[in-house]
Parts: structure tokens; C-alpha cells; sequence
């Protein structure tokens, strides 16, 4: 693809990859109640979303949701229930605050943070997101070069689109844990983690409004 293309796509990606979603709070929640280090688990689940969706677009999945009403508001729902879920978790958790998750017996993480559940949760909050889907099937095609080769064009466009979603939520990460330093006694009150849930509850039900 042209030179110009291709930085037009990373205007795109950054402008894409630093707006607030699911994936930005939910990395924002992790890095606040569980550390940096773990955060980044999360997001490397929702990079390999990325992924996979990029792969189900270039396989005409986004038609086939395009075409099946049924299709579009199955996985819309299933969507918006799994983030009201994931909001209405974090407000039950508030009690605990900031405040790092027990160990168990054996003294290993507690599940909520150990990093396979972290992965899978950053996993699931891409992969149940159909304006995640529309998104990445309008753009690619865009900045793609009808002379050349697709499967090159679209591994870059991946890759490029993962490293800066990548490194836009581990930045979101770090100055979550920056801020938490800084008013640790509000962050211990729950406030934060309610009004996380909260928002998550939002997103949820905001889903439910979209139409194909």
C-alpha cells in the first residue's frame, strides 16, 4: 500500500485505539485494583481479539451480520450482557476497594487475577463487540491496494492495528496506577471501582441500541 496510505491508518488506529471503550476501562480497572503488570494480561486478550476479528472480516463474517438480522442481534446481545455482567461484578467488588484480591489456601492469585482469566476477559470483551467487527470491516478495505497483494497488506494493517491498541491501553494502564498512588484513600473507599462498574453497565446497554 502507499506510504501515505498506511499513515493515514495509524492517524486512524490512534484516534481508534485512545477512545474510551470496554477495553480502555477494562484495562483501567485491572491496573487499579490488581497492578500494571497484570493489566497488561487483559490486553493482550483484546489485541488477539483484534485478531481474530480481523481474520472473520477478511472471511466475510461482517456480511453475514450484515445479512441475518438474527445473527447481528445474537451476538449484540450476547455482547451487552457479558459487559453488564463484568460492571455489575466490579460494583459487587467494590467493598474491597483498591485493595489487591486475597490469595488462596495454597498461596497462589486468587482466580479473578491470575493472568488466564485476566487474558480471557480481554478476550471476550473484543470478541462480543459487533461495533468492534463493523469497525475494523470499514476501515481496512480503505487503506487496501486492489493491485497488490492482499495478505500482506492486511498483516500489516493487523499488526500495526494491535501494537497501537497494545500500547494505548498499557499507557491507560500506567496512569491509572499513577492516579492510584496519588488518592489512594479515595480509591480505597470503592468509589472508583463502582463508577467503573457503572460505566461498564453503560456500554452494555448502550449495545442494545445499535442497529445494523
Amino acid at each position: 500500500m502507499p506510504t501515505t496510505s498506511y499513515w493515514l491508518f495509524v492517524g486512524f488506529a490512534l484516534a481508534a485505539s485512545f477512545t474510551p471503550g470496554p477495553a480502555v476501562m477494562l484495562s483501567i480497572h485491572n491496573a487499579m485494583h490488581y497492578g500494571w503488570r497484570r493489566a497488561l494480561w487483559s490486553s493482550l486478550g483484546n489485541v488477539s481479539g483484534l485478531l481474530v476479528l480481523t481474520l472473520l472480516s477478511a472471511l466475510g463474517v461482517n456480511a453475514i451480520l450484515h445479512a441475518s438480522a438474527l445473527a447481528f442481534n445474537a451476538l449484540k446481545v450476547t455482547g451487552a450482557i457479558y459487559l453488564i455482567w463484568l460492571g455489575v461484578q466490579q460494583w459487587r467488588g467494590a467493598s474491597r476497594g483498591a485493595r489487591p484480591l486475597p490469595a488462596t489456601s495454597s498461596g497462589a492469585p486468587a482466580p479473578e487475577r491470575r493472568p488466564r482469566a485476566l487474558y480471557a476477559k480481554g478476550l471476550a470483551v473484543a470478541l462480543t463487540n459487533p461495533k468492534a467487527i463493523a469497525f475494523i470491516a470499514a476501515l481496512f478495505p480503505q487503506f487496501l491496494s486492489p493491485s497488490r497483494p492482499m495478505t500482506p497488506q492486511y498483516a500489516t494493517l493487523t499488526g500495526t492495528f494491535m501494537v497501537i491498541s497494545l500500547g494505548a491501553l498499557s499507557i491507560y494502564a500506567g496512569f491509572a496506577v499513577l492516579t492510584r498512588k496519588r488518592l489512594r484513600a479515595w480509591f480505597s473507599s470503592g468509589w472508583p471501582q463502582r463508577a467503573s462498574g457503572g460505566v461498564f453497565c453503560a456500554f452494555g446497554l448502550g449495545l442494545l441500541r445499535l442497529h445494523r
